[in-house]
């Protein structure tokens, strides 16, 4: 017989319980909950005392039900108070929430759901439907709870309320080596993975987040990915959850964007590109003033400099626009302000030296080092020669040491080295000589020639420089080893076709400058580029090459 494992909780939850003891009045979650006559949205709000007392409530409520330390529970609900009720009190009893973006598709989300062998399943009433519709993947599931109107059997959310009715008991906490959350990659430039967060990843993450806001209160945050609200609430923020469809971020109305900033004086944005372009593009149709903004933070993929200069032109003077750079397995890896990336460093972008990633956050150490789509050997996290291009590698308190899923990710993704692991990124660049990290594109998305090898966004950012273009994508077609490279290019929105080839005049122009990208012969204009499901900004390069191979065969190219 199995002895169940010892009670306990995570360490960083205790952060939350100050802040509701110190300021229980707060508001911890504004959340939108339909319209107003007008179209505006509508929000309610939820106290740091309600959250924390909800939180411990359900705690209570999993232990009784049998969820518990190291219990892997699929956590599919959508973003709202209840989303952070659940998640603090599974962490609360050191539970293990597993989070998967369901826009993956269908069958690839089925075949990494069964791949973590989820012991509990807590979810809204759609979710439940697709665990009695595929029982063979949900075998090992032994508690359910639905979180809705009523419950597909098991436990409903909803009737065990939201304050605890007998003391919440002491537990340790838990140690920071033990798993604490299974999160997936998005799938987006390769299989998705599952990625082994532990508790001391947890804390590292939070250090690392108050340490780039110089340990400044965040006041009020606008959340556009649910997952980083549950940094901001341990960090005491009061999270606005403006209406936006997870999987379709980029879709968000920039009205309603604006209008959650100017009511609850919103001080902290976290949002991809998809969110940022069109919010400039707003703002400066509509001369709109972000004045209670002080920092933005960029993430999911490179924002253009245009965009970021049209923000810093919304934003006070002392407000920061930070460009980030993270992954599932680590954030944050580094960032880059403003101010420093627009000065002679888009110059250097533009000719060809990739995007500036910024230094490594604190605690976090970068290499670079060959380029190979083998395993590299334990204690090989060698560096390659100054200035060279190479896969980054990374080390630190916040960066994920395993996958759950799959085994072989682990030989493929990892370096070992005695005490340390290096995390292979995937992503190609360059160390600077002021130590700030050069992202030059994904390794899998490399175009290998009979001539060299092409980098994407290393040529991308040459060619974005020209007028009316929104942005590029560099792209193989024919054999892996001797591919044809192939910029497929998005248009401005409002563009013409009858300017298609005066633009594509300029970009065999501009490209003809550089070595870097020379060699690139064909240009086709794509109507709108396939996109990553949770930021809708990392661009789906390996689709747009079988486009690209269709659109050249068609041509009898």
């Amino acid at each position: 017989m199995t002895t169940a494992p010892p009670r306990a909780h995570c360490g960083s939850v205790e952060r939350l319980r100050t802040i509701a003891a110190e300021h229980p009045g707060r508001e911890a979650v504004i959340h939108s909950v339909g319209g107003t006559d007008s179209g505006a949205p509508r929000y309610e709000r939820l106290s740091y005392r309600e959250l924390d007392e909800w939180s411990d409530l359900l705690a209570q409520r999993f232990e009784d039900c049998g969820i518990g330390r190291g219990m892997r529970t699929l956590l599919l609900v959508t973003p709202g108070p209840e989303f952070y009720a659940i998640m603090f009190g599974l962490l609360k009893v050191s539970a293990v929430p597993v989070v998967i973006d369901p826009g993956m598709g269908l069958r690839p989300m089925l075949r990494c759901l069964k791949s973590v062998a989820p012991q509990a399943f807590v979810g809204i009433p759609k979710a439940h439907l697709l665990r009695l519709a595929f029982r063979r993947t949900f075998a090992t599931v032994r508690v359910t709870v639905t979180v809705g109107r009523r419950a597909w059997g098991g436990h409903s959310l909803r009737s065990w309320g939201r304050t605890p009715d007998r003391p919440v008991a002491s537990t340790p906490a838990a140690p920071d080596d033990e798993v604490m959350m299974i999160a997936f990659t998005t799938g987006s430039t390769g299989p998705a993975k599952a990625v082994n967060l532990t508790h001391g990843n947890l804390a590292a993450m939070l250090e690392q987040v108050d340490e780039a806001r110089d340990r400044v209160p965040p006041g009020t945050s606008l959340i556009t990915l649910p997952i980083f609200g549950v940094l901001d609430l341990m960090l005491g923020s009061r999270c606005v959850l403006p209406p936006i469809t997870p999987g379709r971020v980029g879709e968000v109305d920039p009205a309603h964007v604006v209008d959650a900033i100017d009511r609850f004086e919103v001080r902290t944005l976290f949002a991809s590109p998809a969110v940022l372009v069109p919010l400039v593009r707003y703002g400066r149709e509509h001369a709109v003033a972000l004045s209670s903004v002080r920092s933005v933070f960029s993430g999911g993929a490179p924002v253009p400099h245009d965009a970021i200069a049209g923000l810093r032109e919304m934003l006070p003077e002392d407000g920061e626009v930070s460009a980030g750079y993270g992954s599932t397995e680590a954030l944050p890896m580094s960032a880059i302000e403003s101010r420093e990336l627009l000065g002679e460093l888009v110059g250097r972008t533009q000719a060809g030296a990739g995007t500036c990633l910024g230094r490594p956050a604190t605690g976090l150490q970068a290499r670079i080092i060959a380029i190979t789509d083998g395993p590299v050997p334990d204690r090989s996290a060698e560096g390659v020669a100054a200035g060279g291009i190479g896969e980054i590698v990374v080390a630190g308190p916040n960066v994920s040491t395993s996958y759950h899923w799959p085994a072989e990710a682990n030989a493929l993704g990892k370096i070992r080295d005695g005490d340390r692991v290096w995390h292979r990124t995937g992503d190609l660049g360059w160390i600077d000589e002021a130590g700030r990290i050069w992202f030059c594109g994904r390794k899998s998305q490399r175009v290998r020639t009979a001539d060299g090898t092409l980098f994407t966004v290393q040529c991308e950012q040459i060619f974005n420089a020209v007028p009316d273009v929104a942005r590029t994508a560099l792209v193989g077609v024919g054999r892996d080893d001797d591919r044809r490279p192939v910029l497929c290019v998005e248009l401005q929105p409002g563009v013409r076709a009858g300017e298609r080839a005066r633009i594509e005049r300029e970009l065999r122009e501009l490209g003809a400058q550089s070595h870097v990208t020379e060699r690139v012969e064909f240009f086709l204009f794509h109507p709108g580029f396939p996109v990553d499901i949770r930021h809708n900004a990392k661009i789906g390069r390996e689709q747009l090459s079988v486009w690209a191979g269709r659109q050249l065969a068609k041509a009898g190219r």
